[in-house]
Order: structure tokens, then C-alpha cells, then sequence
């Protein structure tokens, strides 16, 4: 295991995650992979997300802690820990979820086995607040499948089914690194995963190694619009006009033209997005809607404030007079 190299980077951002911080943490460290780095990136946590990472830190050589003093939001901080990181191969970890210990030894088999994998995951099981088992779930997405244009389908159109916890799978950094990363709009994770998916296959082994926790503090749970949502990924966004089905149509529709693919496969690609767009009509008109409102309260608004600072000046008048 060379330090300065290591075979494998996994990436944790964190904001107020200290209910689950040690476990998500312990997990990652209990793997029977050892050639690794684990990068915190702390998005300005205000908990005890702090105390817990220094003390991982101080006893584990391997764990790179880094703390900002205010909150960027999920976008940035998740390409932030993509950006420090070294490995040949990279995977995101959620402060919420854990691992299996055999999780990174069996990932690396298949990278180092498949080189036309360009992103390996397994089943995982839905766990609850106490960590106990709610349901095993499998892939819904054919991402194994040979032709691009038939993955992009599968990987980009919005199912519920579909939750898109692929995106920590362990990842080529040579792939991830030419895509867009995670993008500053809701599902962001959803168009990212079709992009990998131009560039080669998923590969799902058939055990359950990852386990996913559902709980009423997650970003979903407390945010359970996508309008919502923008502020989590970028909170800069804040009291501003947002489109956010319509930023997710354009970034996915874009990754057709990024990805080196042949005339034949772009066209398909194409294709597919028109049926994107009919399955989605009713929350790209949800965001127009929403736009309405938005500039009318914000007009209305306007109108009210200006109506009584003319009342304020006209009382000031009377009164001089």
C-alpha cells in the first residue's frame, strides 16, 4: 500500500451528520481492502460532526479531514471531496449509510478484472433509524446492457423505483473525472449516472454489501419537493427563480453531445429524450407553474411595499402641513 497512491479513494461529505457519522465512518474502516483514503469533507457542520472526525482522524493515518466554515451545500461539497481525492478508483459514502466489510474487496475485483466496467455496485438493503432491515432491493436499470443508448435510457428516466444509489458504487476516476460531477439541481445524481453509463457498463454483484438508511432527518425526508431541495444542493439558490426539472432536461439532454459516441448510438440517445420529456411533462409544467407563483407573490409583494412606503410619505406630508 503506497500512502501517497493509494488504490482507492472514497469521498465522505458531511453536514450535521453526527447520528450516524460513526458507524457510516466504522464501516469504512472495518474493510478487508485496506489500500484506501477516506476524505471528510465537513460542509460547516454545527453538531458534533467536528469532534467526531478529528478524533477518526488522529488515530487513523488513512482519513483526511477538512472542515469549511460555511455551508457551500451537497454539490459543491461532494465535488469537493472528488477533487482531493487520489485513487485509482473513487466512490461517494453517505454520513447515513454503512458498508459491508467486503464492500471495496469485491468492487476492486471486478474493476481490476472488467476494464470495460466502468462502475461497480451490488444489492443493498433499506435499513430504518435502529439499522434494522426493511427491504433487500435489487437494480431496476439495465446498465449492464451492451449498447449505450439502451443504458442511457434506463439510467436517465425519473422512476420511483429507481433511487439512484448506484452513484455509491465504486467508480473509475478516469470516466468520472470527464463528466460533470454532481450539478447544483435536484436528482443531479440521476444525470450523472447516465453519463457513466455512454461510457461503458454497470456491473451489480448479486450480495447485499451496501446498506441504505431511511430516516425523517435525510435530505429527501425534510425537503420533499425538488424546489426544496435546490437550497440543499446549493444554497446560494435561496428566494431565487429556479427551474429545476428543466436544469435536469438540459443537463441531461447535454451529455448526448459531450460523450465521443457514434451517429447511430447519438440519435437513439436523442430519441430517448424525447420520451423523457413526455414521461416528465407533468413536472416540467410543475416548474412553470411554480415560476407563476413565485413572480406573482414577488409582484404582489413589490406592489404592497411600494403602497406603503407612498402611505408613510402622504401621513409625513399630512403632518407637516
Amino acid at each position: 500500500m503506497n500512502p501517497e497512491h493509494p488504490k482507492v479513494s472514497i469521498g465522505l461529505p458531511v453536514f450535521n451528520g453526527e447520528r450516524y457519522l460513526a458507524q457510516a465512518i466504522n464501516s469504512i474502516l472495518a474493510q478487508t481492502f485496506t489500500d484506501f483514503e477516506l476524505i471528510i469533507s465537513d460542509n460547516g457542520s454545527t453538531d458534533q460532526t467536528e469532534a467526531i472526525c478529528r478524533a477518526y482522524a488522529a488515530k487513523d493515518g488513512r482519513i483526511q479531514y477538512e472542515r469549511h466554515h460555511e455551508n457551500r451545500g451537497a454539490a459543491w461539497n461532494y465535488n469537493r471531496v472528488f477533487a482531493l481525492s487520489r485513487g485509482q478508483y473513487f466512490k461517494w459514502a453517505a454520513a447515513d449509510d454503512y458498508l459491508a466489510n467486503t464492500f471495496l474487496e469485491k468492487c476492486v475485483q471486478i474493476l481490476d478484472s472488467r476494464p470495460e466496467v466502468v462502475l461497480c455496485f451490488c444489492w443493498f438493503d433499506d435499513v430504518d433509524e435502529h439499522s434494522q432491515r426493511i427491504q433487500t432491493r435489487q437494480a431496476v436499470t439495465r446498465a449492464g446492457l451492451p449498447q449505450p443508448h439502451a443504458r442511457f435510457r434506463d439510467l436517465a428516466l425519473v422512476r420511483p423505483v429507481y433511487t439512484c444509489e448506484e452513484v455509491f458504487g465504486l467508480i473509475r476516476r478516469s470516466v468520472l473525472v470527464r463528466t460533470r460531477l454532481i450539478d447544483y439541481f435536484p436528482d443531479s445524481d440521476r444525470t450523472l449516472l447516465a453519463e457513466l453509463g455512454l461510457y461503458g457498463p454497470f456491473y451489480e454483484i448479486p450480495e447485499v454489501l451496501f446498506y441504505h438508511r431511511l430516516h425523517n432527518q435525510s435530505s429527501v425526508a425534510e425537503r420533499p419537493s425538488r424546489h426544496q431541495r435546490v437550497v440543499w444542493f446549493n444554497p446560494a439558490a435561496a428566494n431565487r427563480l429556479v427551474f429545476p426539472n428543466w436544469h435536469q432536461f438540459w443537463a441531461t439532454w447535454r451529455v448526448i453531445w459531450r460523450v465521443p459516441l457514434s451517429l447511430s448510438e447519438r440519435a437513439k440517445c436523442h430519441w430517448h429524450m424525447v420520451y423523457w420529456v413526455w414521461r416528465s411533462r407533468k413536472r416540467l409544467w410543475h416548474d412553470l407553474v411554480w415560476a407563476w407563483r413565485w413572480l406573482s407573490r414577488r409582484y404582489l409583494s413589490a406592489a404592497a411595499s411600494k403602497s406603503g412606503m407612498q402611505d408613510e410619505y402622504s401621513e409625513v406630508v399630512d403632518a407637516a402641513n
